[in-house]
C-alpha cells in the first residue's frame, strides 16, 4: 500500500490542474454571499449525496466519482463541481450547499439541497432505479425546513421576510423524459400522451409544486430547463447511426416542455413580490456542442468513464478508471457533465454571455432585486 505522503502528492498531481482552473474563474468573487440563502430542487444533475443512504441504484457516492472534487466522491454525479455548486461560489457562498439529508438546522439558514438523483416531476418517474425523491417529496422536505426556519427565527413573518431574499433553483424534467416517456420497456407513457399532452401534463404538476413554494415564501425562483438529452452518450449510443447525431425526437419533445415552462415564467411573474426566471440549459448546450473547442472541449458525443458504446451503453462503474483528459470531455459518464461543462453552463446561468441564455434575467441580476 502507498505511504500517506505518495497518496498526498499522487492527489496533488491529479487535481491541482481543475482546481487551479476552479481558483481562477472564481477569483472575483465577492466574499460576502449576495443572498442569505440558496435552495435548490432537481435531479443527478445537481444531487450532492440526498440519495447516499438509499437502497438505490441511482448513488454515486463512490470512486472515480467526485475524483476532482475536495471531498471526493461525496454523491455529486460528476468527477467535480454541479452546475449549482458553480453558482453557489458565484453568489458568494464560503461553502458548498449541504445537502438536506445530512443539513442540521443551522444550516437551513443558509439553504439546502433537496435534488434527488432519478426523480422526476412524474411520482413514478425513475422507479425502475429504486428509492428517490420526486418533486412533491423535495417540496415537502422544504415545507418542513421552513416550519424549522420558523422556530429558528421566531414568528412566521421573520422567516418570510428572510425567504424572500433567497435564491431558488429548480431543475427538473430530464427524468421524466429519460427515465419514463422514452423508456417503452418500464413505462407506457409514450403510447399514453403525444408529447404535446406529456409536456402539458408535466407542466401542471410542475405548477402546483412550484405554487407551493412560493405558498411557503420562495420569491426569487430560477426554473432550469431541460437540457439537450437526445445528444447524451446513452441515447447516441441507443439510438444515433453515426453515435454522434443527436436524437431529434427526444430533443424536440424537450423543446415543447421548455417552451411552456418559458410561459410559466410569465404566469408566476404575475404573482405579488414574485420575480422568476428561466435559465435556457438547451440553448447553452445547443453552444457548446456547436463549438466546443471556443470552450476547451473536445469531446462531445462520448463520456469520459462508461461502458459499450460511446462510453454510455452502461454507466461509470465503481472504481473503474476513467479518461485521464476530463477536462476536455462534455459528459463524465452516460448521462452527466463534467466540471468543466458544468462550470461553463453555471457560469452562464449566473451571468448570461447571450440574449437566449435567460428570460427576463440572469441569476446574478435576479439576486440583486
Amino acid at each position: 500500500m502507498a505511504s500517506s505522503s505518495s497518496r498526498t502528492e499522487l492527489m496533488t498531481r491529479v487535481c491541482w490542474v481543475p482546481l487551479l482552473a476552479l481558483a481562477l474563474f472564481l477569483g472575483s468573487v465577492r466574499s460576502e454571499p449576495q443572498v442569505p440563502c440558496y435552495f435548490i430542487f432537481g435531479d443527478s444533475l445537481v444531487d450532492n449525496g440526498n440519495n447516499n443512504d438509499m437502497a438505490s441504484l441511482a448513488r454515486a457516492n463512490y470512486p472515480p466519482y467526485g475524483i476532482d472534487f475536495p471531498g471526493g466522491s461525496s454523491g455529486r454525479f460528476t468527477n467535480g463541481l454541479t452546475t449549482v455548486d458553480v453558482i453557489s461560489k458565484l453568489l458568494g457562498f464560503d461553502n458548498y450547499i449541504p445537502p438536506y439529508a445530512n443539513a442540521n438546522g443551522d444550516q437551513l439558514l443558509t439553504g439546502v439541497n433537496f435534488a434527488s438523483a432519478a426523480a422526476g416531476i412524474r411520482e413514478e418517474t425513475g422507479q425502475q432505479l429504486g428509492p428517490r425523491i420526486p418533486f412533491s417529496g423535495q417540496v415537502r422536505n422544504y415545507q418542513s425546513a421552513v416550519q424549522q426556519m420558523v422556530n429558528i427565527l421566531g414568528d412566521e413573518d421573520t422567516a418570510a421576510n428572510y425567504l424572500s431574499k433567497c435564491i431558488f433553483s429548480v431543475g427538473m424534467g430530464s427524468n421524466d423524459y429519460l427515465n419514463n416517456y422514452f423508456m417503452p420497456m418500464f413505462y407506457n407513457s409514450g403510447q399514453r400522451y403525444t408529447p404535446e399532452q406529456y409536456a402539458q401534463d408535466l407542466i401542471t404538476r410542475y405548477t402546483t409544486f412550484v405554487r407551493s413554494l412560493y405558498d411557503y415564501g420562495a420569491r426569487k425562483v430560477v426554473l432550469i430547463g431541460v437540457g439537450q438529452v437526445g445528444c447524451s452518450p446513452n441515447e447516441l449510443a441507443q439510438h444515433s447511426a453515426d453515435g454522434a447525431t443527436c436524437v431529434g425526437n427526444i430533443n424536440s419533445a424537450i423543446e415543447i416542455f421548455n417552451n411552456r415552462l418559458i410561459s410559466l415564467v410569465d404566469q408566476f411573474n404575475t404573482l405579488p413580490g414574485a420575480h422568476f426566471t428561466y435559465i435556457n440549459a438547451y440553448h447553452i448546450f445547443e453552444d457548446i456542442l456547436r463549438d466546443p473547442r471556443s470552450m476547451g472541449l473536445s469531446v462531445v458525443n462520448r463520456g469520459c468513464c462508461g461502458v459499450g458504446r460511446n462510453n454510455g451503453q452502461y454507466t461509470c462503474l465503481p472504481y473503474q478508471i476513467p479518461c485521464q483528459n476530463r477536462e476536455q470531455y462534455l459528459f463524465w459518464d452516460a448521462f452527466h457533465p463534467t466540471e468543466a461543462a458544468n462550470i461553463i453552463i453555471g457560469k452562464r446561468s449566473y451571468q448570461a454571455q447571450s440574449d437566449r441564455d435567460a428570460y427576463p434575467m440572469d441569476i446574478k441580476t435576479l439576486a440583486q432585486i
